[in-house]
């Protein structure tokens, strides 16, 4: 294989040819760099996968677009993706060969792997979406990131982020401070996510102005959310009446996303998690979105699929 543009090259072998070492060990083809050209040797099946994740990449730098590790396993998972540039103005685009992006104020949301591209559209063409997978896969970020999208290209006025506020096997004890003081540990993920999306700034004053809301599960009773993203994280520790509570309240013109790990639940021992039972009654309910993510789907750093798979593969622990 032969590249014109020899910087770009090296972008895409990486510091000590690291990118291309992954590729090999993805593909099971052998490459070597000679100049602007790079080698494949292989089985046919094993050159054909490495020749279109490479063409890939270059594709991708050609563009001027940033080329991290998750980028470089994104294309490894999904090659077949024509990689073009998104439109100047668009907030969220399909692309030929059915490629999304969700494009916020700070940065550009591209899923990495088929589970989340199936995710992200489910996203866009439901009103009310599961997903359901361990920690890493990118089930609430993606999530945020939507609803960010969808407020400012003004499809919704305003977003409210929720987790149940149960502690991750800790007894914290009595936190100081006003009810906001005492329920922000719990939210802190999800300002997090935010921060990714939004200038600071900006994020501080939709939160003062309530076009931006973060909020323990508990504060949902009562209220209608109409015309607004609603995103539930840590679904997985919701009873089954706070889940049921929490999903009758979607409004007029609104979403709902719901995220959790069956497998991480936190609730004590023999109450069933809402979001277990939600996943059973409402399976085949027309109209709602389930996305189920695996550890092959995990996009944080690789030992993370491992721990996770680690975990699958004993059965004994749950959580």
């Amino acid at each position: 294989m032969e590249f014109p543009d020899n910087r770009l090259l090296i972008d895409l072998c990486g510091e000590l040819d690291s990118n291309l070492a992954k590729i090999e060990t993805a593909t099971g083809a052998e490459i070597t760099h000679v100049g602007n050209r790079l080698a494949l040797k292989g089985d046919a099946h094993a050159r054909k996968q490495a020749e279109t994740v490479l063409r890939g990449i270059y594709a991708r730098l050609e563009q001027g677009r940033p080329l991290t590790q998750g980028d470089v396993d994104a294309v490894i998972r999904m090659p077949e993706e024509v990689f073009e540039a998104p439109r100047e103005g668009d907030q969220i685009e399909m692309f030929r060969g059915d490629r999304i992006e969700i494009r916020t104020r700070k940065r550009v949301v591209e899923p990495r792997s088929t589970a989340q591209k199936a995710y992200v559209k489910s996203l866009f063409a439901n009103e009310l979406v599961f997903g359901l997978g361990p920690a890493g896969t990118g089930k609430t970020y993606l999530a945020v990131a939507a609803a960010v999208s969808a407020f400012i290209e003004g499809h919704v006025d305003r977003i409210i982020l929720s987790r149940p506020a149960v502690e991750a096997g800790e007894r914290l004890g009595f936190l100081p401070g006003d009810m906001k003081e005492k329920v922000d540990p719990y939210m802190q993920p999800l300002y997090d996510a935010l921060n990714d999306f939004l200038p600071a700034k900006q994020v501080a004053k939709l939160i003062e102005e309530k076009q931006i809301e973060i909020a323990p599960l508990a504060f949902m009773r009562g209220r209608t959310l109409a015309n607004a993203f609603v995103v539930l994280d840590e679904a997985q520790n919701a009873t089954t009446m706070q889940m049921k509570m929490f999903l009758t309240r979607l409004g007029e013109g609104s979403r709902m996303a719901i995220t959790g790990d069956m497998t991480q639940t936190d609730l004590p021992r023999g109450v069933m998690s809402g979001l277990v039972e939600a996943e059973r009654v409402l399976r085949n309910t027309e109209g709602i979105g389930f996305t189920r993510f695996t550890a092959e789907d995990v996009v944080r750093h690789p030992m993370v699929a491992k721990i996770i798979k680690a975990y699958e593969a004993d059965g004994r622990i749950n959580g």
